[in-house]
């Protein structure tokens, strides 16, 4: 199960200083959660979509609830809530983890499947299916590609893209 936040963020002064809490704290607090697999988090790199995304990789949605969640800051940006907005959470179905994305690579995320044969490639692909929280998107694909093929499907309105800002935190709770 993949839970997705997304965010803006409405201060500049105070953005470098929130960014360094949510990748240098927050990931590493939440990836220590019983219950959390993998997490990453991302920066858009076109306009009309949250500037930031957290993809993390979850056993089921108790996780969300559970004490460990919110004793490791799990929803509470207290410090930063009133400059936070276009905030949506959200709880996919799908098969496996989310994807690793490389510094190299881009996370593109799609309501529609995309065919990469006309690029004489292929790609695999991660199918989500809302199961929680907002349900919006209720179906969204998501692929790890290449930087120089995301940057073909830069104007394409139902693409988003994403460029890495943190490597995938993996848990090392077995």
């Amino acid at each position: 199960m993949l839970y997705i936040v997304e965010c803006s963020y409405n201060d500049s002064e105070s953005e470098d200083e929130w960014n360094f809490f949510y990748s240098q704290q927050k990931l590493p607090a939440l990836i220590s959660v019983a219950g959390f697999k993998t997490s990453q988090r991302f920066r858009a790199i076109k306009e009309g979509y949250p500037t930031y995304l957290a993809i993390h990789t979850i056993d089921n949605a108790k996780v969300l609830n559970s004490e460990d969640y919110h004793l490791k800051g799990g929803g509470n940006f207290s410090r930063w809530q009133k400059n936070i907005n276009d905030w949506h959470r959200n709880l996919y179905e799908t098969e496996g983890d989310a994807p690793t994305v490389s510094a190299d690579k881009r996370l593109m995320i799609s309501t529609k499947k995309i065919d990469f044969s006309m690029l004489g490639t292929r790609l695999s692909e991660t199918e989500l299916y809302a199961v929680g929280l907002e349900k919006y998107p209720e179906y969204r694909i998501i692929y790890s590609v290449p930087e120089e093929i995301a940057q073909l499907f830069i104007e394409i309105a139902s693409v988003s893209i994403y460029e890495p800002m943190t490597q995938q935190l993996q848990s090392l709770i077995i």
